[in-house]
């Protein structure tokens, strides 16, 4: 899964996808600890085909929703399911974005003695995923565009998922889909309408070569934030 994250600043996205200010709406500022219901930059193709960076919540609303609230859990998206269940199909096939990031927290549980008891506790530990030359990712994402009370539109996401491989698997059983720079044209075609078939691509070019390390355990709070985060820990056990 992906439940944290860090997006990348503003003037990061600008250079590595080469966006002018045409397309760009709603600058955010950097996170270093990006959690759901967040408002983050998505990358969406407009119908003639340009590429804009918007603000959306972190968090599927599908077009069709009538609930006062927000339905719970849509952060992530299990590719496995991804064509078939109400909640993804439509934007599978017709919704398709990109989040941007720099890499993405994920936990394992560990072993560690109580200095005070010697007692064998067990903790969770949280690592810091990202690509070895520490570019920049693309998420494969899905999206909803709704008109909320104004007229105005609004943008929610959610970001694919898959079953680990490569490094990451030694630390969580479920990671992100992430797509190389040549792979990300062809997942917002837009002349790729079936569900099946661009989620099957999505998983088939998913990258699997990252690097991880520890981080320090204040990660675990959300309010937590700053370039810190992301820093080595050396494991106190």
């Amino acid at each position: 899964m992906c439940g944290r994250y860090v997006s990348p600043t503003q003037a990061e996205i600008e250079r590595y996808w080469e966006l002018t200010d045409a397309q760009i709406r709603n600058p955010l500022a950097q996170h270093f600890n990006v959690s759901p219901t967040a408002i983050v930059p998505m990358l969406r193709r407009d119908q003639a085909g340009t590429l804009h960076l918007v603000a959306a919540r972190w968090g599927l609303v599908p077009f069709w929703w009538k609930e006062a609230k927000a339905p719970k859990n849509t952060f992530n998206a299990r590719s496995e399911e991804a064509a078939t269940k109400p909640m993804w199909r439509h934007p599978a096939a017709k919704a398709r974005c990109l989040v941007p990031a720099l890499g993405w927290y994920e936990w394992k549980e560990v072993e560690r003695i109580d200095p005070l008891t010697g007692e064998l506790t067990k903790a969770k530990q949280p690592y810091f995923i990202q690509r070895e030359d520490k570019l920049l990712l693309a998420f494969a994402g899905l999206m909803s565009r709704r008109t909320v009370e104004g007229g105005t539109a609004e943008f929610t996401c959610s970001i694919l998922t898959r079953d680990a491989a490569g490094p990451a698997a030694d630390i969580h059983t479920r990671m992100p889909i992430a797509l190389s720079k040549d792979a990300q044209s062809q997942w917002l075609d837009p002349e790729q309408a079936d569900a099946a078939q661009a989620v099957e691509f999505a998983r088939e070019r998913a990258m699997t070569q990252f690097v991880y390390h520890m981080v320090h355990p204040k990660v675990n709070n959300s309010r937590s934030e700053g370039p810190e985060l992301i820093e080595p820990f050396a494991n106190p056990a």
